[in-house]
């Protein structure tokens, strides 16, 4: 039973907000809108432990974690919640005696998809662990009009459809008018002296707005609810009447379209730096406002901004927050006229910094004629942090250019975000022990040799709540049968389902669980595809962003390959497999959606191939996103984790998988690593090359594809494949670019940069390994079974509490309500 969550009070609470918002009563309502009245009662229940928890947060006067995202990927809130106030069965039955279907009133809201992949889910997950350990924390981001946007495959094809999350209002958030700041951009910035000092203002701007709207972050069953603060941007003088009356409409909304474009859309694009106007506009407007709340309500009950840093720590999701550096500098100088050291002092212990990308081409840098006509203040800022910063590089190694070359945040016109973060914050981390070890060692070796204490390591983390007590609700009950609910809050205490890893009834029952979920994914890839696939067959599913170095090509040619041999051999003794991917493509990355029309155009002809007798069939599904993921990790057989080595620098995908009972077919990259650690190597599925190789191969050169296309037939037919209408009869030609990339060493590009014929055999063996496997029902149930025992590590529980022992220090809080 929930706290102070009472059945009766529940269903009025329904009733009235049907008659009070849709004038209905609830025999008339639409889904939707029983959706929005169950929503708003549950909020209602929350609210008091919103309120309670922020005065025990003023009470303790505690120290508040700002954690600084431009994503937010958060999935949908209604069953979230009503799981966290731990209300489930009640709500079940008010909505049963109501004549409605919990799961279908979930499936009425939208999954605001305010986040490209794994930065914002990683985000997400990790204000879920905040609450539910009782840390005091707001995320701090913009709420986009269009989240990343809905994918549509029409003949194929990828199309972007807005993602119009808010058409019906969303019923979690609260605009909050009385924290509105302003945010300036633009103008130029006038000396004027006062009692002898010079100070600095910046004049001839334009500004904007910025409005925050509060969502409650959750904890589950211990009343404390925590806040993700989302940024609006408003025109401050909405419409000029004067303009209007001579005839200037554009002019008359000019301040208000400049509003609107800031917070219009979030920027499909990761693990890839968009050098726009724009991007950089959002990153300041979000980063202005929340720097500026932070201060102004540490103000509110403290005398002395000395000591800002003991109440507050500012963690920098990445790059796009790094103007956090500045901007806090920028307050505390021109504001609170402190002097430079004094404020670089505060500034250095209140920012850290989280890396989440090794690849170079996505660490953010803006030219210098770009960033010092936007902030003109800002930049002045960052030109004399980085002069006093080469200073001292010059005074540790005397005349090496290379430092400077490598180390300055301002160099050859550029202003590069990272270096910016590092030198600004007392902490710079990974997010997977291998990540960590080769950001030391390569990416940043001059960082991590000038100021080894900064560097530490923090191994992403899940939330199980989501990705197991909601996304597999047969499974969560099926643990706590066995081992009790400890686990929901404490992921390591699964490891106690390892003792019935061998007990043939507990392997029976597990499985039969599994079978029920790939049934019900079968149901919704027939809704949605109208395809029919088999429960019975092996799910091997790949489901992440589309990027080239996650390699969802070299999955499809190796499907191509399969079915090239069932065509030599029909008869063929084959266990039947379902090839299942799920992944969006940034809206401007030409090779990635042409990956994604390659697997649906492959899909096409194998599915429809009776020769093949459905032994093979393959499967994308479309709008990849939170709420469908879940019901995908519940159902797959085999994890897809495939990226080349040294690339993903931890994936969480891989995780979801673990926890829900899958095998990971995996490289040794990112978490992999650590995955295969947790479960024991016997348990999954390794090949390919290592990390070492890998960037061995980058730097000394030696590796030539074309080499393997010579002398392998059967990778040499899929390549032709790619170019003689095969798959495209209507156009040969259509996926030269994909063959190219993978073979044409006289392009600029380097031919097969992500090493997939390399490792193509390697692949194709482990992938033979499965099917053997998965032949012995008993092998495979204990092994599937350990996997779910052994993810204990992989809690954001965990990695939370390692930020906050080894980086925020905060301390944790009690609430409770009064009756």
């Amino acid at each position: 039973m929930g706290m102070g969550f009472d059945k009766d009070t529940f269903k009025k609470s329904v009733i009235f907000n049907m008659k009070n918002v849709f004038r209905r009563t609830v025999d008339e309502a639409t889904p939707e809108q029983m959706y929005q009245a169950v929503a708003y009662a549950v909020k209602d229940v929350i609210i008091d432990e919103w309120i309670a928890t922020h005065k025990e947060y003023e009470k303790q006067d505690v120290k508040t974690l700002y954690y600084l995202s431009m994503e937010f990927l958060m999935g949908r809130a209604l069953g979230n919640n009503i799981i966290n106030i731990m209300a489930q069965p009640e709500v079940k039955e008010v909505l049963d005696e109501l004549g409605f279907d919990l799961n279908t009133i979930e499936d009425q809201e939208p999954d605001p998809a305010l986040g490209n992949g794994g930065l914002g889910r990683l985000a997400a997950c990790f204000l879920d662990s905040l609450a539910t350990l009782g840390y005091p924390a707001y995320g701090c981001g913009i709420r986009y009009r269009y989240g990343m946007f809905k994918q549509k495959i029409e003949n194929g094809y990828q199309l972007e459809a807005p993602d119009d999350w808010l058409k019906n209002g969303y019923p979690f958030e609260i605009r909050r008018a009385e924290y509105a700041t302003e945010v300036k951009f633009g103008g130029y910035v006038n000396t004027v002296w006062e009692e002898g000092k010079e100070r600095f203002v910046q004049e001839g701007y334009q500004s904007v707005r910025a409005v925050p709207y509060d969502m409650p972050i959750v904890g589950y069953g211990n009343n404390v609810v925590n806040t993700l603060r989302i940024w609006d941007a408003e025109a401050i003088n909405t419409f000029s009447l004067d303009s209007f009356d001579k005839g200037d409409y554009q002019k008359a909304v000019e301040q208000q379209n400049l509003a609107k474009t800031i917070v219009e859309v979030l920027y499909p694009n990761d693990n890839h730096y968009a050098g726009k106007e724009l991007r950089l506009k959002q990153q300041y407007f979000f980063i202005s406002a929340s720097v500026q709340r932070a201060v102004v309500k540490y103000m509110e009950t403290h005398e002395d901004i000395h000591k800002f840093y003991e109440k507050t720590v500012f963690q920098l999701n990445d790059t796009h927050p790094t103007v956090a550096v500045p901007e806090l500098m920028r307050i505390l100088l021109d504001e609170y006229r402190l002097g430079w050291d004094e404020a670089w002092e505060i500034t250095t212990k209140t920012c850290a910094y989280t890396n989440h990308t090794i690849m170079s081409e996505a660490l953010e840098k803006w030219p210098i004629e770009l960033f010092s006509r936007l902030l003109p203040r800002i930049y002045q800022i960052v030109e004399e942090i980085n002069r006093r910063f080469q200073q001292k590089i010059m005074e540790m190694y005397p005349g090496n250019q290379d430092k400077i070359r490598s180390m300055a945040i301002i160099y050859d016109g550029q202003v590069r975000m990272a270096n910016l973060a590092i030198v600004g914050g007392f902490s710079v981390n990974g997010v997977a022990r291998l990540h960590t070890e080769i950001l030391k060692e390569q990416e940043l070796k001059d960082f991590y040799q000038m100021m080894p204490d900064k560097f530490n390591n923090k191994t992403n983390g899940i939330t199980q709540r989501r990705f197991l007590l909601h996304g597999n609700p047969l499974l969560a009950d099926w643990v706590t049968k066995k081992i009790g609910k400890e686990w929901i809050v404490d992921l390591p205490h699964i490891h106690r389902l390892a003792v019935y890893a061998d007990d043939p009834k507990c392997q029976q029952e597990f499985m039969d669980i599994k079978y029920q979920n790939k049934v019900r994914l079968a149901r919704y890839i027939k809704e949605h595809n109208g395809i029919d696939i088999d429960p019975r067959s092996i799910f091997d599913v790949q489901v992440k962003r589309l990027h080239e170095y996650k390699r969802q090509l070299m999955n499809i040619l190796h499907v191509m390959y399969l079915y090239n041999q069932l065509k030599d051999n029909p008869n063929m003794d084959m266990v039947p497999r379902t090839f299942i991917f799920g992944a969006k493509a940034a809206a401007g990355y030409k090779r990635a959606k042409l990956t994604i029309k390659l697997v649906n155009a492959v899909a096409e002809v194998i599915n429809r191939d009776r020769s093949i007798g459905d032994k093979i069939k393959v499967v994308f599904i479309e709008d990849y996103k939170v709420s469908n993921a879940e019901i995908i990790f519940a159902a797959a057989d085999v994890s897809e984790q495939i990226s080349t080595a040294s690339k993903e620098a931890s994936g969480t995908g891989n995780m979801k998988f673990m926890l829900n009972g899958a095998l990971t077919l995996g490289t040794m990259d990112g978490a992999n690593v650590e995955i295969v650690e947790e479960v024991g190597a016997e348990y999954a599925f390794i090949f390919g090359m290592t990390s070492d190789e890998v960037i061995r191969y980058e730097k000394e050169g030696g590796y030539d594809p074309m080499e393997i296309f010579n002398q392998d037939f059967e990778i040499r037919r899929v390549l032709m494949q790619l170019i003689n209408g095969y798959y495209s009869p209507e156009d040969p030609e259509l996926f030269r670019d994909i063959y190219n990339s993978l073979l044409n060493t006289a392009s600029s590009d380097r031919a097969d940069t992500y090493f997939i014929l390399k490792d193509f055999k390697s692949y194709a063996d482990a992938r033979s390994r499965i099917v053997q496997a998965y032949q012995d029902e008993a092998w495979w149930a204990k092994a599937a079974m350990l996997n779910v025992a052994c993810s204990g590590k992989f809690s954001s529980d965990r990695t939370i509490s390692e930020y906050v022992n080894d980086i925020w220090h905060l301390s944790k809080v009690k609430v409770e309500l009064e009756e």
